[in-house]
């Protein structure tokens, strides 16, 4: 027997036949085969792969899985499985020593390779179990390959046993495969499922643990582990404990010191590169520091590759065979169109639609972990850069600091990290689209040879338009938000006056001004919608075009060759495949450069100079706790020295106090004993820990309680005690929530007094060795500030035995302290005790004269022993220079009054009654905002369709449903053409008949993008016509809704939102997502028509996928959208908390508390994380059922050929297949888009929930007064009761008339309900009962703006919008240039606004913020003299309005206001002493209404109690 190759010799026998194996109805394969290759690929991919194993054992951190039935019975059956090997051996042996029958070489390796590769495989699992890996990838592929390659042994084995029954060899060989085979069968089985968890793990595990790690193979393979959630999720809304803990291998513990040793040797590796970064000279014992500028960065990229690069590429290898994978289906493709040409066996038709599915799920799979492992390498970047920005962000040099605002290193975290999350998933398309699109023009120039080049050519010459379309629409972009910011300003400032804005009746105006804007603002994204239809219109004919220009090049070109279906629709797959990538590139290029500039602001701010941790010495053995000597310091380095010979000693237990003037460095010499300084020369020392109170007290975002323990440990008697002696007690009576009240951002909710005692509240609780107080007695009142020197700071207070340096601007307690060190310019000028430096006649003495001056004006009691300090010290020259002050500062104290007079009047104000109250309401009022949960309303889309217009969506409907039948029409049309038999004539073509074909494709193709042009241009122009309608609903909503009931108990900030968020997703993200959604549904219902109309049996399967393809999107849809939610919820805190540490940072050193902040960020990242997990896996959970629902499909599509191969012809099956193949992806782009959809049609949910507000009366009604109403101004009330809420009145029965021209003041304490009565004139509260007449009419019978343009109001605060003097003062243009200067003279501005560059047109910025308080008060006072009705209310100006301006206006109103009634609501008595009656209120009732000369009379008048407590009765 003549053997033709070395493998048959091996074997014994033939190794492969083709008469057997391929042409044949039954296929079998050659004994040799299945004993040398079936064998050898499964063991030879073991020992392969058995390295990635080794490579995880060697890596893993868990030790020791205790042993169990699972492991056990693993082991048992694998040593079995070598026994059986070795009988085997054993028997074949034997069978040689016989001699009788041949026995050849195959039968001796066959069974020693099966043994040697089992035992690999019971060392691997012995190794796995002792290594703590619980489920082993590896070992489940190895026995699932030996499971395949084992069935056609299994066959053969089978048949030869029936065939030859009474052969004892095969019988034998029969026994021993049948007992091999079923214990490879368990093998695979065991290898299902995951072993349990390690004894030895360094990681602490969560209770609510992630499944992944507990789970098989097959579930990790198909993500089965996260069924549960998504159950959950489906169920009901998830919330924050439904979520598992992040896995230990992704928490910020093990990943932040990974990069940190890389990142580490970078640094030093630069140290190294330039040499020391300063030099230190022995002589003058300086060091002098290298400019930055010479360093060259150290770059985090390579940190980062050596950190995470491993992981990174194991995904870039499972990216390369999912690319090479995907050009097998077009060549399968092609079998099967020659197998429906041809009459070949039946069974291979079979094997190819086998061999797609095969090949589709494998590329399902690999792309699913190959995402998943790139999402897990951005999400380790991203925690390993946020967290080395923190850190780095506590320890940064304040010169540094300069560099960039706390928002800009906020945006290195929240931006330039989150990009690196954002590219990781697309940054192999950087390599893996052009490997893609070579390939794809490979087989491309195989089928379609030279022709292929004029497709490219068109695929080329797209991306350059595409990108010049792309930087108009990036232009308009940034115009649109130019107009947007206007807007949300202007919005801004409408919310912020509204009430302002109700009482002067100028809503229209500045609904106006806001229109005038959007119509901008909608004139851009009307273009925007051109450009983008113009992008839909290219990329939708790009593939058309290509195909259309390399089949016309083909067949013109080609005399002898025609358009056969393989080669139509082979080539059809393969431009299919193209247009991926090439659509992509662009996106992942741009998306690389924005990375790199990442990369280089992270690189700047990781570079930047750090403060010198060596500074400041800690020497214990010094004698004194705190001492500088020779210490010259600066902030940054070039700039001069800010403290010049600097030498203080200050012993321990003694009370420094720092003064001097503003700027001579007192807190400067804080921050360098703290280290914080650049120090130039000399020596600091301290010792003992220290406690700091900043001049600006930094609250954190916590309750009260966690702010002045920050971080230790409650011992309630300290802590009571604490609270008492900062004088905080009474506060904490008055929140609504006592010391466990949430205090917002930088302390929003305390008042500065507050926020001072916390802070000094937080360093007295710290029991520090060392205490730096930087005048912390600033924001309070006298009586608290000397109670907390007596309790606290003083010698007696508790801190008498600390060593305390106190900056302070309170001389009166100077004489208390141990040493007073004066500073000048930077210099000790004295120091001394304060007799010392009394007699001393010097700078201090000076200072304290000056100080005297001052006070004088606000404190005059405190003054007294002061002043007879200095003149037994000063004598006669005391009274000199105290006058000269005197008149110095009288001139300062004019501009000063209005900022400084606030201080001591704002604690005064807040009464402890009216606040506990408001407290309470505050509690109460603002109600939380709704999350919106569970699936969108159909009420909401059919708002937002009938905003859309019907014309509009019927449309966009009608063309979609065009451009399907012209794009399937074209394809259809093709199939025909490959299908035509009479082309070729005697072997040439026939033109005539070519160009027929050629050019009804062509016109079909016209035909689509006309279709394409259309639809979405009538989608984006209807989507921006239902943005501007929605807009205007909600302004108007806004704008009417009333302000008790709407603007008291919502936000402004929420408001806003609706504003900016809201309006921009419908502006800019509702019409894509809406563009995508219709194309994709389109296409799905355009594929499935195709293959259902050349394969009717296909219709069959459609229903059941139909329903499990809706089940699976509805689980994804409702627990991703939850996740989303929770993602977004739990990364704000991250920033904010950022944020906060930047501005405390100086805080947070001097405490030493910089560990247990950074570990703070590390859990708010990691909780951050733990949200964002499971929203990556839901996508690729969602990703494998929905591509695996598309596999079926191919599967059914090319199952359905085989079956009716005999009635169909090869163009169609072309046509059918190469659709079915897309289907997969636009499936999954269907659940995307559905979910987008259902996200952002939200925002027409929150808009649509304010604009149906319910809104006030109307502003004008048909029959109202005439136009000179009201002539007199008489006023009556009539039994009135006013209530904010039902059933709480605030007044009760007033009834009073006041005669036309009267002055009225209207008095009481707080809270007795003055100020509700104006707001009951201008209706702004609506009467409950009773009635308010004005000249006899019935002001609730009028509408609003009739009302409240008739009478006029001088408000408390003052309210100025942005835009022109003038156009504050007459919104409406209604008077002339002449009467508004009049009305500026009268109030005494006229000089000022003469003096302004541009006049009545000046810019008044935000808020008036460009005016002083007082000015601003006399533009309303201005307002209200254009006006001039004959009633005018004026709420008192509580406001700091120095004397002169409170004079100014009280003359004016008194001169011009003569013919006019006038009601005062007085906070302060001497203002209505000559009013000619009062009115007295008192918790909502009229007690007294008489003149105030009668009222005083009557001593046991309330009226006369007020005014003897104002001083104004002796």
């Amino acid at each position: 027997m003549a053997y033709n190759s070395s493998l048959d010799q091996f074997c014994g026998s033939k190794f492969w036949d083709d008469n057997l194996t391929w042409y044949t109805e039954t296929p079998d394969l050659t004994p040799c085969f299945e004993k040398t290759v079936l064998i050898w690929i499964p063991c030879g991919f073991l020992w392969v792969a058995a390295l990635l194993d080794t490579y995880y054992i060697l890596n893993s951190k868990e030790h020791n899985i205790p042993w169990n039935i699972l492991n056990i019975s693993k082991l048992i059956t694998t040593i079995l499985l070598i026994v059986l090997k070795f009988v085997d051996l054993g028997v074949t042996v034997h069978k040689a020593s016989k001699e009788e029958e041949d026995v050849f070489n195959v039968d001796y390796y066959g069974p020693i390779v099966k043994i040697l590769t089992f035992a690999l495989a019971a060392t691997l699992l012995y190794y796995n179990r002792k290594c703590g890996m619980r489920a082993s990838g590896v070992m489940f592929f190895f026995w699932l390959l030996l499971i395949l390659a084992g069935i056609p042994q299994l066959r053969t084995e089978i048949t030869n046993h029936y065939d030859l029954a009474d052969d004892e060899n095969v019988q034998y060989n029969f026994v021993s495969y049948m007992i091999y085979y079923p214990m490879i069968l368990l093998m695979f089985v065991l290898n299902c499922f995951a072993d349990l968890p390690p004894r030895d793990s360094p990681y602490k595990y969560e209770k609510n643990q992630c499944p992944e790690a507990s789970s098989g193979v097959p579930s990790r393979l198909t993500f089965s582990w996260f069924d549960p959630l998504a159950l959950t999720g489906f169920r009901r809304s998830l919330v924050e404990s439904d979520l598992w803990a992040l896995n230990p291998q992704d928490s910020s513990k093990e990943i932040v010191p990974r990069f940190e040793k890389f990142w580490q040797r970078a640094l030093k590796k630069r140290d190294a590169a330039t040499g020391a970064k300063a030099t230190y000279s022995k002589t003058s014992a300086s060091v002098n520091f290298k400019p930055e500028s010479e360093r060259k960065p150290a770059s985090i990229l390579p940190a980062l590759c050596l950190a995470f690069g491993s992981q990174f590429l194991f995904g870039a290898f499972l990216k390369l065979l999912n690319d090479v994978l995907m050009f097998l289906s077009p060549m399968l493709l092609s079998l099967l169109i020659k197998f429906v040409e041809s009459n070949e066996p039946i069974w291979r038709g079979y094997l190819y639609a086998v061999a797609l599915l095969a090949c589709a799920i494998a590329q399902t799979m690999f792309l699913g972990h190959y995402f998943t492992r790139m999402y897990l390498v951005g999400m380790r970047i991203r925690t390993a850069l946020t967290n080395a920005v923190y850190r780095k962000s506590l320890r940064i040099s304040n010169a540094a600091k300069k560099d960039s605002t706390v928002g800009e290193i906020v945006n290195l975290m929240s931006v330039d990290a989150q990009r690196f999350l954002d590219l990781m998933a697309y940054l192999n398309m950087v390599w893996s689209a052009p490997l893609q699109i070579t390939l794809a023009l490979y087989f491309l120039w195989r089928i379609l040879g030279p022709s292929v080049l004029a497709g490219l050519a068109v695929m080329i010459v797209l991306i350059p338009v595409n990108g010049l379309i792309a930087s108009r629409v990036k232009n308009l972009q940034i115009r649109q938000m130019k107009y947007k910011d206007e807007r949300v300003k202007l919005m801004n400032e409408i919310l912020n006056g509204i009430k302002v804005l109700k009482m002067y009746a100028w809503e229209p105006s500045f609904e106006d001004q806001v229109i005038k804007i959007r119509n901008k603002e909608m004139h851009v994204l009307k273009q925007t919608a051109y450009l983008n239809s113009a992008t839909a219109f290219i990329w939708s004919c790009a593939p058309f075009l290509v195909s259309l220009m390399s089949f016309g090049c083909f067949v013109l070109v080609n005399e002898t060759e025609v358009l056969d279906s393989k080669r139509a629709f082979v080539a059809l797959a393969l431009f299919n495949i193209l247009r991926f990538p090439l659509s992509m590139l662009p996106n992942v290029i741009s998306n690389v450069v924005q990375t790199a500039v990442g990369i280089k602001r992270l690189n700047k701010f990781m570079n930047a100079e750090e403060l010198d941790q060596e500074s400041v010495e800690h020497d214990p053995k010094d004698p004194n706790p705190l001492s500088i000597e020779n210490g010259h310091f600066s902030w940054g380095d070039a700039s001069e020295p800010i403290l010049k010979n600097i030498n203080l000693q200050v012993p321990r237990g003694h009370l420094v106090a720092v003064v001097g003037a503003v700027g001579c460095g007192k807190s400067s010499l804080l921050s360098a004993l703290l280290g914080e300084m650049n120090k130039i020369s000399g020596r600091i020392n301290t010792y003992g820990s220290v406690a700091y109170v900043p001049q600006q007290a930094w609250i954190q975002n916590a309750t009260l309680q966690d702010n002045i323990l920050f971080g230790k440990s409650l011992d309630k008697s300290k802590y009571n005690n604490v609270i008492n002696m900062c004088a905080l007690k009474p506060d904490f009576d008055m929140l609504p929530g006592g010391d466990q009240t949430e205090i917002g951002e930088k302390g929003i909710n305390l008042s500065g007094g507050q926020k001072q005692r916390v802070s000094l509240a937080r360093a007295v609780y710290c029991d520090a060795d060392n205490y730096f107080l930087d005048d912390p007695l600033s924001a309070v009142d006298s009586h608290v500030g000397k109670h907390i020197f007596d309790k606290v700071i003083g010698p007696n207070g508790l801190l008498q035995h600390k060593t305390r340096v106190w900056v302070t601007h309170q001389m009166s307690y100077l004489a208390q302290t141990d040493l007073v060190v004066v500073l000048r310019d930077g210099e000790v000028s004295e120091a001394g005790t304060y007799q010392q430096l009394l007699e001393k006649k010097g700078a201090f003495a000076e200072f304290l004269i000056n100080h005297l001056s001052d006070a004088e004006r606000t404190s005059p009691e405190e003054l007294d022993e002061m002043k007879q300090d200095l003149e037994s010290k000063l004598g006669s020259e005391f009274q000199n220079k105290l006058q000269r002050a005197r008149s110095l500062s009288e001139s300062a104290s004019e501009s000063e009054v209005a900022a400084g007079g606030d201080r001591r009047g704002s604690a005064k104000r807040r009464t402890p009654e009216d606040n506990a109250e408001e407290r309470k309401e505050k509690n109460k009022l603002i109600e939380a905002e709704k999350a919106e949960t569970g699936s969108v309303k159909w009420a909401v889309y059919k708002q937002y369709l009938t905003s859309v217009g019907v014309m509009a969506s019927i449309v966009t409907f009608l063309m979609n449903m065009v451009l399907q039948l012209f794009q399937v029409g074209s394809n259809y049309w093709l199939a025909k053409w490959s299908n035509d038999t009479q082309m070729l004539v005697n072997g040439t073509v026939d033109k005539a008949r070519r160009d027929m074909y050629l050019g009804v494709y062509g016109g079909l193709g016209i035909g689509q993008v006309i279709s394409v042009s259309v639809s979405s241009l009538a989608l984006y122009l209807g989507a921006l016509v239902a943005a501007r309608i929605l807009h205007a609903k909600l302004l108007t909503g806004v704008l009417r809704a009333p302000s008790i009931g709407f603007f008291d108990c919502t936000p402004t900030g929420r408001i806003l939102n609706r504003f900016s968020k809201d309006v921009d997703i419908l502006d800019n993200t509702l019409p894509m997502t809406l563009r995508g959604w219709t194309a994709c549904f389109f296409s799905v219902l355009g594929t499935l028509f195709v293959i259902s109309f050349s394969t009717p049996i296909f219709m069959v399967v459609i229903l059941p996928i139909g329903v499990i393809y809706y089940i699976i999107q509805r689980f994804y849809v409702a627990t991703s959208r939850q996740l989303k939610r929770l993602e977004s919820i739990s990364r704000s805190p991250i920033y904010s908390h950022f944020g906060e540490s930047i501005t405390g940072a100086t805080t947070i050193r001097a405490y030493g508390l910089a560990d247990r902040f950074v570990e703070e960020s590390e859990r708010g990242v990691d909780h951050n994380q733990a949200c964002y997990y499971p929203s990556c896996i839901a996508n690729r959970w969602l990703a494998i059922r929905l591509e695996m629902v598309g596999n079926l499909i191919i599967f059914f599509a090319a199952l359905s050929v085989v079956l009716g191969r005999e009635t169909i012809d090869p163009g169609i099956v072309g046509l059918s297949i190469s659709y079915a193949l897309q289907i997969t992806q636009i499936l999954n782009w269907l659940v995307r888009m559905t979910s987008e959809v259902e996200t952002n049609i939200v925002a027409v949910e929150r808009i649509k929930e304010y604009y149906d507000t319910p809104s006030e009366a109307a502003w004008n009604l048909p029959n109202g007064p005439g136009s000179t109403w009201p002539e007199t101004g008489a006023l009556q009330l009539e039994r009135l009761t006013l209530c904010y809420r039902p059933g709480e009145p605030v007044l009760r029965e007033l009834t009073c008339t006041v005669s036309p021209r009267e002055k009225l003041g209207i008095v009481g304490r707080t809270g007795a309900g003055k100020s509700t009565l104006t707001l009951g004139l201008f209706r702004i509260v609506e009467p409950s009962s009773g009635k308010i007449m004005i000249d006899g009419i019935d002001i609730s019978t009028i509408g609003l703006h009739q009302l409240r343009s008739r009478i006029t109001i001088i408000p408390q605060d003052p309210v100025l919008f942005s835009g022109t003097l003038r156009m504050n003062l007459d919104p409406f243009e209604s008077f002339t240039d002449d009467q508004i200067w009049r009305s500026l003279e009268h109030a005494h501005l006229k000089t000022f606004v003469q003096g302004l560059a541009s006049g009545l047109l000046h810019e008044v910025s935000e808020g008036g913020g460009n005016l002083s308080v007082g000015q601003r008060q006399l533009v309303c006072l201005a307002r209200a003299l254009l006006r001039k009705t004959p009633l005018l209310v004026l709420d008192e100006a509580t406001a700091a309005v120095d004397l002169e301006t409170d004079d100014l206006i009280q003359k004016t109103i008194r001169t011009e206001f003569a013919s006019c009634t006038v009601l005062t609501i007085a906070h302060r008595l001497n203002t209505i002493m000559d009013s000619t009656r009062v009115m007295v209120l008192d918790k909502g009732q009229l007690v007294e209404y008489a003149p105030p000369d009668q009222l005083l009379q009557d001593k046991n008048s309330i009226f006369y109690s007020m005014a003897k407590d104002a001083g104004l009765v002796n």
